[in-house]
């Protein structure tokens, strides 16, 4: 299960320290021309690093285009524009259509935060075709991701270890080793990585783009955000309103909240997507594996989540699963509709004894492939969740909280409420108890809420549309289940979207999609 804060993921005064990121992150502070006026060398794109989850070189499209990769160089600080600079890796994918017709590029944060564009825009590349005919498909690693300065913490040996802890104490000594284990991955974060832990903002990202923008030669930004790809969306909309072209914002983070309140909207989405499943197999199917009604499908998984927390049982080799391991199987599983079937299978397999295919969910969902290499992803989203948050939580807060946290979800709620200890002696101070994406002046920004929505529960499409402004954000529902609207194929969001950045249709606002 994700790190609660993954929704969207010192010596100074909180006040003075705000208003000095502000103002750092405005629109006055320019990178040096040496940067703006840069030419990337696009060349075929190499296997994915270490950092990026390894594997193959992407394949060509359907159409046999080939994936492009390039590095664009941006300041290590943006308070220091002129000074050192680091390496941000590119994809892209050339337009597929008539060149006079050519919008510019749509640039893709898939979200995370901690996620590799670089790996992830190819996986799905397929699924843009329709934008490729006036874009060309543009996405990046963030700095501090993948081969983009990436942070390091610890070592996959030790991230096994790190990722089967019991991640919901029960007495005294197991809340010592919890705070304890987290100290000690945040440690090794700032060992690793002490440069540029400073510098893994939102807002930092944000510039980021905008000097890419620049760089790719187009006057606006055309952008399309996923999960906290919309946080970084609105932080841009917020910095550079007048820069905004087309944007959509799908799988939408609310930006009105604290960590806090964050991690308690995901305790009650994941359980709305929990009771989701247990109707759909308990409705749909003559003899569901894993319960006779949906509250028996509840109660066996409360069960087996209480057995594995003394009694772990075989996963995937030499490795059990634990408690930890099973939650956060499950959650990935509840990421989409289509991984239901293989809830469904983990369920009935671990009953029985078995919990590989739980284990091999919880893998993908902490970035580990089957050779037991981690990808930065972990890293990666603690560095920029402790950067841009502020609140610092303890264990007796979270103590206090945990009656909330187990209402909301009794299955997810306790593990929610012990994430909030993952920025405990972080080394960074945070930034802000929620990020700024008010943007005045800027164009209209689609905004993508998906009611079945697990992660980034839809009430936050609202939230953002109306942070947003008005007249800037558009509010679109889709009914359904997952993890975002587009990928789901529905014919009217994909109507809409496309509609919007193809040919600058902006749907009615209150616009409703059904399955």
């Amino acid at each position: 299960m994700p790190n609660p804060s993954r929704l969207r993921a010192a010596a100074l005064t909180a006040t003075l320290l705000l208003t000095s990121l502000l103002a750092g992150c405005s629109d006055t502070a320019e990178a040096d021309d040496d940067l703006t006026a840069q030419e990337l060398n696009w060349e075929d794109c190499p296997a994915p690093s270490a950092a990026e989850g390894g594997g193959a070189a992407p394949s060509p499209l359907p159409d046999g285009a080939s994936w492009q990769c390039a590095t664009m160089k941006a300041p290590l600080n943006w308070d220091d524009p002129r000074g050192e600079t680091i390496g941000l890796a590119l994809i892209r994918a050339k337009t597929s259509g008539d060149e006079s017709r050519r919008i510019g590029s749509l640039v893709f944060n898939f979200g995370g935060p901690g996620g590799s564009g670089v790996t992830t825009l190819p996986a799905f590349g397929e699924d843009y075709a329709a934008l490729r005919t006036r874009y060309d498909l543009v996405s990046f690693d963030p700095r501090g991701v993948g081969r983009s300065a990436p942070v390091k913490c610890e070592d996959d040996q030790q991230l096994d270890a790190y990722f089967q802890q019991d991640a919901t104490p029960d007495d005294a000594a197991e809340r010592a080793t919890l705070l304890e284990n987290t100290r000690r991955f945040n440690a090794a974060c700032e060992k690793n990585s002490e440069q540029i832990l400073p510098h893994v903002r939102t807002t930092d990202a944000a510039r980021d783009m905008d000097l890419m923008r620049q760089v790719l030669g187009d006057d606006k930004l055309y952008y399309f955000g996923i999960s906290y790809g919309t946080e970084l969306g609105g932080v841009y909309a917020h910095l550079f309103p007048g820069r905004v072209g087309r944007a959509v914002f799908d799988a939408v983070v609310d930006p009105t909240q604290t960590p806090e309140q964050g991690s308690l909207g995901q305790a009650k989405g994941f359980q709305l997507a929990l009771d989701n499943f247990a109707e759909d197999c308990t409705s749909q199917q003559e003899d569901c594996p894993v319960g006779d009604t949906p509250q028996d499908v509840q109660d066996r998984i409360a069960k087996l989540l209480a057995d594995l927390d003394s009694k772990p049982i075989p996963g995937v080799f030499p490795r059990e699963l634990t408690q930890t391991d099973a939650t956060n199987g499950i959650a990935q599983a509840l990421y989409s509709k289509d991984f239901w079937p293989y809830l469904t299978e983990g369920l009935d397999q671990a009953y029985g004894g078995d919990g590989s295919i739980l284990m091999a969910l919880s893998d993908s969902l902490n970035g580990r492939n089957e050779n037991g290499e981690y990808s930065n992803i972990a890293a990666a989203n603690a560095a920029i969740n402790c950067a841009d948050e502020k609140p610092r939580y303890d264990t007796a807060y979270v103590e206090q909280r945990l009656p909330e946290f187990r209402t909301a979800s009794p299955l997810f709620g306790a593990y929610l409420a012990w994430g909030m200890l993952s920025c405990t002696d972080w080394a960074v101070p945070g930034a802000a108890d929620h990020p700024d994406v008010s943007a005045p002046g800027s164009a209209p920004i689609l905004v993508v809420g998906n009611t079945g929505d697990p992660a980034t529960p839809y009430e936050g499409a609202r939230k953002m549309a109306q942070a947003l402004g008005d007249g800037v954000g558009v509010e679109l529902t889709y009914r359904g289940q997952g993890h975002g609207a587009y990928d789901s194929k529905n014919p009217c969001v994909q109507s809409a979207v496309n509609g919007y950045l193809l040919e600058g249709k902006v749907p009615d606002a209150g616009t409703v999609c059904g399955p």
